[in-house]
């Protein structure tokens, strides 16, 4: 007889994947002094939805789903609200699961600089063509998972993310050129 696997537990998801969250709803544009609060409701749709999680897709992609539509949400209401997004990056900044606490202070900055750059840049793009550049390229979900996530086509997430990667790359040669004329 096979034995069946242990019930998913909501808290054991948020320990294994709340890092994973955070960085995407940092990625999709959700500013770092709002990203707590989001992370909190993400994570209360997946305890509220956990039973009908039918194991058809991977865990991850499921919750990127969740994180996207949270995202997604949060960002329209705060627009609608006129809250400008702080964008500012703090020491606290997690930009990947293995930042090192003894870094080399000017490789912490750099790091963090680099993040900052990063979010201000993906800002520019919308929230479909953001999700999936950060999920395929910073993330490095499938482009079946991504598909799945977003509820789309995968041919249509195989053309948004060639839009997206060249809108990204021309905001990347605007800011080249602005700093160009800065210095």
């Amino acid at each position: 007889m096979a034995e069946q696997a242990a019930p998913l537990d909501a808290t054991q998801i948020y320990r294994s994947h709340g890092a994973f969250v955070w960085r995407n709803l940092r990625r999709l544009g959700i500013s770092e002094n709002m990203v707590e609060d989001v992370l909190q409701d993400v994570f209360m749709v997946v305890h509220r939805r956990l039973p009908e999680f039918e194991s058809r897709s991977s865990l991850k992609t499921w919750l990127f789903g969740i994180l996207l539509r949270v995202a997604k949400t949060h960002r329209r209401s705060q627009h609608r609200r006129t809250v400008l997004l702080d964008g500012l990056a703090t020491a606290a900044e997690v930009e990947s699961d293995t930042a090192a606490t003894e870094d080399d202070p000017a490789e912490m900055i750099g790091r963090r600089e680099a993040s900052r750059l990063l979010h201000r840049l993906l800002d520019e793009l919308n929230d479909d063509k953001r999700a999936i550049l950060v999920s395929v390229d910073l993330e490095e979900m499938t482009i079946a998972e991504v598909a799945e996530a977003m509820n789309v086509n995968p041919n249509t997430a195989y053309s948004r993310l060639k839009v997206a990667r060249q809108e990204f790359q021309e905001a990347v040669v605007r800011y080249l050129a602005a700093e160009r004329r800065v210095v």
